[in-house]
């Protein structure tokens, strides 16, 4: 019989028909309360997930998010964070691999250096490997800028470098300058400028100024990009992670590159830094204080 006098349906015919065991459907009914508890605990902890993730305007991962989380002093499981993002809809971009490789176009030269490097990017500590490299930037519609940049392998710290309008060799060697003025009492001795094997880093004028600096120059393979890969991936990243789209002039694009680069320097935590920024790492290196109290 499946109604009943009241013409209501029979509980057990309705958990048959449903799949489920008729204790299994009181238990679900009873714990309503609890489901209720835990999707407002979800809310209240998905809010804080969402200002780790909007943090200074720039998108991030489960592990990004996880970090920004230790530094305002709250730890929380990253299954819970992927958990909640997947259950509320927060995606963050995935960077997807570049199809073309990036080759040299470099005239042939016997002006190039060895590979001292070899790849031993963070083996050497702080000051030693020193990674440099150009890219392209796209603003307002097609317009172009170049933006020059040396990393310290160890720490990660962008160390310094130069936006231009121009391709020309001057914004180039303007890093290097800038580089000596702003951190030459802590580099090595012995510090090595690793690049791949470009015009620039090839002149005679770039050659010239690191020998009169005394700052050893390495060289990429032509055509192996990962033999400066941590410069490669850096670039990869940030464009990934600045909008160029409403810069309408130069000077826009400035702005936006500058607060990128305070924002990698001191905020941007990465995972093998010890869950630090870049800047905070140098500075624990320095004073082996740890500034993550959690």
């Amino acid at each position: 019989m499946t109604l009943r006098d009241n013409n209501e349906l029979n509980i057990n015919w309705l958990c048959e028909t449903a799949g489920v065991s008729r204790s299994g459907y009181y238990n679900w009914l009873n714990s309503a309360e609890k489901r209720r508890n835990k999707d407002e605990q979800d809310k209240k902890n998905f809010e804080l997930i969402l200002e780790a993730y909007r943090f200074r305007g720039y998108d991030k991962g489960r592990r990004g998010i996880y970090m920004r989380l230790l530094h305002m002093g709250i730890r929380m499981n990253q299954k819970k964070i992927s958990r909640l993002m997947k259950k509320f809809n927060l995606f963050c971009p995935i960077r997807k691999a570049n199809p073309y490789r990036r080759m040299a176009k470099a005239l042939k030269t016997d002006a190039v250096s060895e590979n001292i490097v070899n790849r031993e990017f963070d083996k050497h500590g702080a000051g030693k490997i020193l990674l440099t490299d150009i890219t392209y930037l796209y603003y307002n519609n097609g317009c172009k800028a170049y933006l020059s940049v040396i990393k310290d392998g160890y720490t990660k710290q962008v160390l310094a470098y130069v936006p231009s309008e121009s391709l020309e060799v001057d914004f180039v060697l303007e890093t290097i300058k800038i580089l000596l003025e702003t951190h030459g009492n802590s580099l090595e001795t012995d510090a090595i400028i690793h690049s791949d094997q470009g015009c620039h880093y090839t002149s005679i004028s770039f050659r010239q100024l690191l020998k009169d600096k005394e700052l050893r120059q390495s060289m990429s393979r032509r055509g192996n990009c990962w033999d400066n890969a941590p410069q490669e991936s850096f670039f990869g990243h940030m464009k990934d992670e600045i909008n160029l789209k409403n810069c309408r002039c130069f000077a826009e694009l400035c702005q936006v590159v500058d607060n990128y680069m305070d924002y990698y320097n001191n905020d941007r935590y990465q995972w093998k830094l010890a869950k630090l920024s870049p800047n905070q790492y140098a500075e624990f290196l320095k004073t082996g204080e740890y500034p993550l109290k959690i």
